[in-house]
Formats: structure tokens, C-alpha cells, sequence
């Protein structure tokens, strides 16, 4: 068989300086400066425009602080059936900032059959963001549908590539809980017959994946 590429799901972003003149400083710093405002105000009143105008150090409580382990978030079984020939244990891709992204990949030739999977966690700051996230990335991804009962809200897409004759399909899940976003990408090639697997068979696998992956997160949960 001769030697042929294989599909990639992945693909990896004068301070000026102020000059204070003596005649400017004389009149507002200096000796002859009026007083300040603020100096005739009783004290009482100067306290409460200092605490309106400091902004509040309280945070907004999230539900997940890190990505949890990707490359432990699928079952071997499932890695076994969905990626034939994969080594259970995965291979982490590098982060710039593994406390909130983290993705785990596996893929395998095994004869003429091609599978990849992948399995990516991005911790957002708050549920809102990662709920304009979702939104944005499902409106890029049309053509797919709702996945009922998995997160807080969820959809899947499977679409077909061809490229010097190889057909190659892959399956999107996109998932949200709370702020937190689930990605599975699985995808697939027979370069024997020069097909791709069948749409349910993809769209069913990466479904699979993403309840395991959504339930790996969900155990964080404090």
C-alpha cells in the first residue's frame, strides 16, 4: 500500500513621558497652589466619595477553576471501539495555559482504517462567556443539531471532506457547562475503498465521547 497522508484535526496569536514645567508645578503643587478641593469637605463626606469611587474586589464564583485531565476523560473501552489500534493513554497536546485549555488526542491506522479522536476542555471566566462562545462557535458550525440532556447545552455537526479522491468525515460535539466548554472531534478514512464512515457511525461516536468527556468535567464540580 503506498504511503498516504493522513487528515489532521487539529491545527494549532514609545511610552511617552509627561515633562512638568516649573511654572505648571508652582501653581499646582507648589506654594502657591489653592487648596485642594477636597480639604474643605468635612470628613464624613470625603469617606463616602472615596468608597464610591473604589471598585469592588469581589469576584464572581465559578463553577470549574481548571480543565480537567483529558487524556483520562474517555473510557478505554470507548477508545478502543471508537480508535482501533490507539494506545489507551492518549497524548496531551501542549498548552499555552494548561489550567484552563487542555486537549488529549488518539489516532490509529489499523489495515486500511483511519480514526482520530480528539477531546479538548476550555475553562472560561464566567457562564456568560463561555455562553457567547458556544453561540459564536455553533452559528460557524451550521448544518448540525441539538444534543439533547448533555451539559447545559449542546450540538453536534458531521460533515464530508474529499481530497485527491479520499473522502474523509468528521463529527464536532460542542458542549457547555456552565463555564465551561466541551469539544470532541472524531473523524475517520477508509483508504482502501477510498470512503469515509457513515454519518450515524461518526455523529454516534463522537456523542459517545462527548457524554464521557462532560461527565469527567462535571465530577470537578466542588
Amino acid at each position: 500500500m503506498r504511503s498516504l497522508p493522513l487528515p489532521l484535526a487539529l491545527t494549532a496569536r514609545l511610552s511617552p513621558v509627561a515633562v512638568l514645567a516649573a511654572a505648571g508645578w508652582a501653581l499646582s503643587s507648589g506654594p502657591l497652589a489653592a487648596p485642594s478641593a477636597a480639604q474643605h469637605k468635612p470628613a464624613e463626606e470625603r469617606t463616602e466619595t472615596r468608597s464610591a469611587s473604589t471598585p469592588s474586589t469581589s469576584t464572581e464564583s465559578k463553577t470549574y477553576a481548571a480543565a480537567p485531565a483529558p487524556c483520562e476523560s474517555v473510557a478505554k473501552e470507548t477508545i478502543e471501539s471508537l480508535v482501533p489500534g490507539a494506545r489507551p493513554a492518549g497524548k496531551e497536546i501542549p498548552s499555552t495555559d494548561a489550567k484552563l485549555r487542555r486537549t488529549c488526542s488518539w489516532n490509529a491506522l489499523k489495515g486500511y482504517d483511519y480514526r482520530w479522536l480528539d477531546v479538548s476542555y476550555e475553562v472560561m471566566a464566567s457562564d456568560e462567556a463561555a455562553e457567547k462562545s458556544y453561540r459564536e462557535q455553533v452559528e460557524r458550525k451550521s448544518g448540525g443539531g441539538a444534543v439533547p440532556g448533555l451539559g447545559d447545552s449542546a450540538y453536534s455537526v458531521v460533515n464530508l471532506t474529499t481530497e485527491d479522491k479520499q473522502q474523509t468525515r468528521e463529527g464536532v460535539v460542542i458542549a457547555r457547562a456552565s463555564n465551561a466548554l466541551v469539544t470532541i472531534t472524531y473523524n475517520g478514512s477508509d483508504f482502501e475503498s477510498k470512503k469515509a464512515p457513515d454519518t450515524d457511525t461518526v455523529n454516534k461516536g463522537a456523542i459517545r465521547a462527548a457524554k464521557e468527556a462532560v461527565a469527567a468535567l462535571e465530577s470537578e464540580k466542588g
